[in-house]
């Protein structure tokens, strides 16, 4: 009889202890993964990591020299080697591994493997990155990072370089506006597209860059952010105008390089291959970024008025992403669907901008218009966000890459407070001086 009650104190505490792991495997993933989950992967991945990868074909036959060492040492049998570990550093979300490839594989051999190496190490994803030729590294998350999105305390800084959403491998995805100048966000209403803009503003305020705003919707989505906002448009007309000042504005900076460089005049800008950052920092003009709220205003057209209008809007928008990179100006177009049924040089401008990011659409033709071009599983994975995450979104580029991410909830009201605390870092510029809200 003692020896049933002694059980029954021992296993309730047990009882309670598991319960408790549990609990917070759902309600604080975070916290269950540092107590609980990390050591486990850890011990899981430490014991079966040669195993695991034999069993996935990332092993290739040792060299003559270590197989000749091998045999004169010892007397165990010769097995096949797998990828060289160089470091295990484990993180708030997973679990970082670096690898030396071993002779023969390529980092595409270890991403088909991604799926089987999740089940095997027991995470909830793994994702492979490539640091250097023969160097990869292994970012393994513990748990869904995009269900609850927490930014992580440091991510890649530099000028013009903004973070605005989580990736699912526990990263901060950035926008580059040096390395991806220009962009296209695409996105059905309430897939959270409004959110991404407003981080992607927010952000933009805390650096010394002009931001200007078209919002065909008289202004409902972007005049909260009226103080940090160096122009504004908030119908079709205004916007014909401020992207015709925006034009004078890159061709005055294009004049600003030739006059520097010594080039002729009569050398078209379209020939001009050097940009603003062979400029000294005293002449170097001020960014621009241009936020267009919902593209496809600029292409409705009732009338034949609006129909010169539009055209001339369309050309002046293609200008600006064909030529406004050297002159330090940047496009970020948004809307619901953007392809060749929206009218004439819809197509062409899609092209110019080489940042795509879908969230939750409602066809897949329409995904196909952000992310045809760069990868067919993007396509299918953008097709696939559930409706109760917004925010999620498939973000890709030219080069065929792509991963889901997530921005972090912000209200309007914070983000109208972060623009207005710095309202003092809006540039003027005298060509866009009317247009300023």
């Amino acid at each position: 009889m003692s020896g049933v009650l002694a059980l029954a104190e021992v296993g309730v505490p047990l009882a309670a202890l598991g319960g408790g792991a549990a609990y917070a495997r759902v309600k604080a993933p975070a916290l269950y993964w540092s107590a609980v989950g990390l050591p486990i992967a850890t011990a899981r991945f430490s014991v079966t990591y040669g195993s695991t990868m034999d069993a996935c074909g990332l092993t290739v036959a040792p060299s003559p020299l270590r197989i000749a060492i091998t045999r004169a040492t010892t007397r165990r049998e010769i097995r096949p080697v797998p990828p060289q570990i160089r470091r295990i550093r484990p993180t708030t979300t997973g679990l970082k591994v670096r690898l030396r490839l071993a002779p023969g594989q390529e980092p595409a051999d270890l991403l088909a493997s991604a799926e089987r190496l999740r089940h095997a190490w027991g995470v909830h994803s793994v994702h492979v990155a490539v640091i250097k030729p023969g160097v990869v590294e292994l970012r393994m998350t513990g748990y869904d990072v995009l269900r609850k999105v927490r930014m992580p305390r440091t991510s890649p800084t530099g000028e013009l370089v903004v973070p605005v959403a989580l990736r699912e491998d526990g990263t901060a995805f950035v926008r580059d506006y040096r390395a991806v100048p220009h962009a296209l966000t695409l996105g059905t209403t309430l897939s959270g597209k409004s959110m991404y803009l407003r981080n992607l503003i927010t952000q933009l305020a805390r650096t010394e860059v002009a931001l200007v705003g078209i919002d065909c919707k008289r202004g409902v989505e972007q005049a909260p952010f009226a103080s940090r906002l160096t122009a504004l448009a908030t119908d079709p007309e205004m916007a014909s105008d401020l992207l015709d000042k925006l034009v004078e504005l890159m061709e005055e900076r294009y004049d600003l390089i030739r006059s520097y460089q010594s080039i002729p005049s009569a050398i078209p800008t379209e020939d001009i291959t050097s940009d603003v950052w062979g400029l000294p920092a005293k002449l170097r003009p001020v960014p621009v970024v241009l936020l267009v709220d919902e593209v496809a205003e600029l292409f409705m057209a009732a009338t034949r008025k609006d129909e010169e209008r539009r055209d001339r809007m369309v050309t002046q928008l293609i200008r600006l992403a064909q030529l406004g990179r050297a002159a330090h100006m940047y496009v970020e177009a948004c809307g619901q669907r953007f392809g060749a049924e929206l009218g004439k040089g819809a197509t062409m401008l899609r092209a110019q901008l080489t940042g795509r990011v879908v969230h939750r659409v409602n066809d897949k033709a329409t995904a196909e218009m952000g992310l045809g071009d760069v990868s067919p599983d993007a396509v299918f994975a953008a097709t696939q966000i559930p409706p109760d995450l917004p925010g999620v979104a498939v973000a890709g580029d030219s080069s065929g890459g792509w991963s889901r991410i997530r921005t972090p909830h912000l209200t309007l009201a914070e983000a109208a407070a972060i623009c207005r605390a710095n309202a003092h870092r809006t540039p003027a510029i005298d060509q866009l001086e009317r247009f300023r809200p």
